[in-house]
């Protein structure tokens, strides 16, 4: 009986440690202390899939989601702000690009218009727009 009892108390610690490692691998970085509101959203929202730089996240990969690029400033030159905002807002699912949430029913319109800036700034050589 001591047995069976041991090998699921080692079972059970395997998984812990297994799972506690994956979440901190996952684990999204904190934002800087001072950190504008639209950069908070970014590296909450965004920075999962997109990275907190905009050249996409390897986490993304492992759930096979090739998110956009925004450091390249011509990736986002043909899109329109309105295109952009739609997608933070509706999600992809209606354009055909399931991997990407719907965030209009957590953020405001002037929040989505606002990390629309933000993505179009990490293009720039001067980095993201600071507010």
């Amino acid at each position: 009986m001591r047995r069976p009892l041991l090998v699921l108390v080692l079972a059970l610690a395997g998984i812990g440690a297994f799972t506690g490692g994956l979440a901190w691998l996952l684990d999204t970085p904190r934002p800087p202390a001072q950190a504008p509101r639209v950069e908070r959203l970014w590296i909450g929202l965004c920075a999962t899939c997109h990275g907190v730089d905009g050249r996409g996240s390897w986490r993304a990969a492992l759930f096979l989601i090739r998110p956009g690029d925004f450091s390249a400033p011509r990736s986002l030159r043909d899109e329109s702000d309105q295109y952009l905002f739609d997608v933070i807002k509706y999600g992809g699912a209606p354009i055909g690009k399931p991997g990407m949430p719907a965030f209009g029913s957590s953020l405001s319109d002037a929040d989505v218009e606002a990390l629309v800036t933000y993505a179009r700034g990490l293009g720039r050589p001067t980095g993201p727009p600071r507010r």
